[in-house]
C-alpha cells in the first residue's frame, strides 16, 4: 500500500520449517537478489519437531527443477527474538498465524500476516502441507509460494514477477 515502510527483515514460518517456509525463503532470497533489494530473509517453524533438520529432500528437488538455490541450513523454531528481529513474519496458515499470535512477546515489533495475503487469485488462505503427498504436491506449493511472493515483491517494491 502507498506510504508504507517496506519491510528489509522477513520470516517465513510453517510447522517444522523444512517445507513450506524454506521454499519461500530461497524463493524471496532469488527475487531479491535479481532485483536488487538488500533484504534479510530467514524461516523458522512453529514446532521444534524437525529442529536441526535439513530442508525436506522432495522440496529441494522441487526447489532446484525451477531454478532456485535451496537453503543450506537447518530447521529451527521460532524464538522469541525473531519478533523484534523481523519486521515481517510470514505464516504458511491460519493455523500458524493463530500460534504466532499465541508466542509473540508484548515487546513485539514484526509484524504478522498469512503469505497468501498477497496472493488474493489463490484458493485460499493457507498454504497446504505437502509432507504427506508427492512431489506433485510440492510443485502445487511451490506455485502457491511463488504468487503469494510475487504479490509480496509488487506490494512493497512494486516489482513485476522474475524468472526464478
Amino acid at each position: 500500500m502507498a506510504g508504507e515502510t517496506p519491510p528489509r527483515r522477513i520470516l517465513f514460518v510453517c510447522t517444522g520449517n523444512i517445507c513450506r517456509s524454506p521454499m519461500a525463503e530461497a524463493v524471496l532470497s532469488q527475487r531479491a537478489e535479481v532485483l536488487g533489494l538488500e533484504l534479510v530473509v530467514d524461516s523458522a517453524g512453529t514446532s521444534a519437531e524437525e529442529a536441526g533438520n535439513p530442508p525436506d529432500a522432495r522440496a529441494v528437488l522441487t526447489l532446484e527443477r525451477r531454478g532456485y538455490r535451496p537453503p543450506r541450513r537447518r530447521a529451527r523454531r521460532i524464538r522469541r527474538e525473531d519478533f523484534r528481529h523481523f519486521d515481517l513474519i510470514l505464516a504458511a496458515t491460519r493455523g500458524h498465524l493463530r500460534r504466532l499470535e499465541r508466542l509473540a512477546p508484548r515487546d513485539a515489533s514484526a509484524a504478522l500476516e498469512l503469505l497468501m495475503r498477497y496472493a488474493p487469485e489463490a484458493p485460499g488462505p493457507d498454504i497446504p502441507d505437502p509432507w504427506y503427498g508427492d512431489l506433485a504436491d510440492y510443485e502445487y506449493v511451490l506455485d502457491l509460494i511463488e504468487a503469494g511472493v510475487d504479490g509480496l515483491v509488487r506490494h512493497y517494491w512494486g516489482a513485476g514477477r522474475r524468472p526464478g
